[in-house]
């Protein structure tokens, strides 16, 4: 704990000195950071329902990675957590209304979000297309699905990529759901979707017999955010130097680790990218 306070001092008062300095000094009022430092408490919004980033266990609480990251910034603070239950629909409108402080909510970072909520870099998670395919098939390569068929969702980006990419014979649902009973039903060989959304279904424990063997394409950044006046303020400066230092550190792969969620390139590319060249 001694060595993740002396971090996070250190990123404070980087913030502190960043925030206080440039054009936006005169700007920042970091309303939000000071009352989360007068009250003694910090607000997260987290998500509810999308194990294992964030979801209930059967006491009710909310648990996750998400959860975890929210944790690690109230400690840093030295101030209690409260999490706050949000949904894709409302995630960036809580924030926005002052209902939470910040988000860690499986938000995909994107040009239209940023000009809502700040997005502080740099990204902490990133999500990308897959497949969910029965581990009896034994695929191990997108070029497993060619010419095979492969169920997905209408509309979904994925399917055009896919079928074009690698030839699959895509056979598009109007739903999620009924993709995915298709699959069950061996209508198909894999379902292709977003890897997060697989990744919690697999780990509900419904889909035991399946699993998502390729690695990930295309991938989409995830962001947390604070509002979106204080993001080149103290309180965005701080997220994105805790941010840093987590990648740095490795302490989102312990947490990835953690709550059993498959390794992600994403993440191993950027603990590289931010090592301490000094040591070994």
């Amino acid at each position: 704990m001694k060595a993740i306070q002396s971090t996070l001092s250190a990123v404070l008062g980087a913030s502190l000195a960043l925030a206080a300095t440039g054009a936006h000094a005169a700007e920042c009022a970091n309303e939000t950071w000071n009352k989360v430092m007068d009250r003694g408490k910090l607000v997260v919004g987290v998500k509810a329902d999308y194990k294992p980033w964030g979801f209930r266990d059967e006491s009710g609480a909310i648990v996750g990675m998400e959860v975890d990251m929210a944790q690690a910034v109230a400690d840093v603070m030295g101030v209690e957590l409260e999490t706050v239950a949000v949904q894709s629909s409302n995630r960036m409108q809580f924030l926005e209304q002052g209902k939470i402080d910040l988000m860690i909510a499986t938000m995909s970072d994107r040009p239209d979000r940023r000009k809502i909520v700040g997005i502080a870099q740099p990204n902490y998670y990133t999500s990308g297309t897959n497949i969910m395919s029965p581990k009896a098939l034994g695929l191990t390569s997108w070029e497993d699905l060619t010419g095979k068929p492969v169920c997905g969702k209408q509309g979904a980006f994925y399917n055009k990529i896919v079928n074009e990419r690698y030839g699959a014979e895509i056979i598009a649902f109007t739903g999620n759901a009924e993709a995915k009973q298709a699959l069950r039903d061996k209508k198909c060989i894999a379902w292709v979707y977003d890897d997060s959304s697989i990744m919690s279904d697999l780990a509900s424990g419904n889909w035991d017999e399946y699993e998502m063997p390729l690695s990930s394409e295309d991938d989409n950044p995830w962001g947390l955010a604070v509002p979106l006046a204080e993001k080149d303020c103290v309180f965005g400066n701080f997220m994105a130097g805790l941010t840093y230092s987590w990648h740095q550190s490795g302490q989102l792969i312990a947490w990835e680790e953690k709550w059993g969620i498959q390794p992600t390139q994403y993440l191993a590319d950027q603990h590289e990218r931010f090592a301490d060249w000094i040591q070994e």
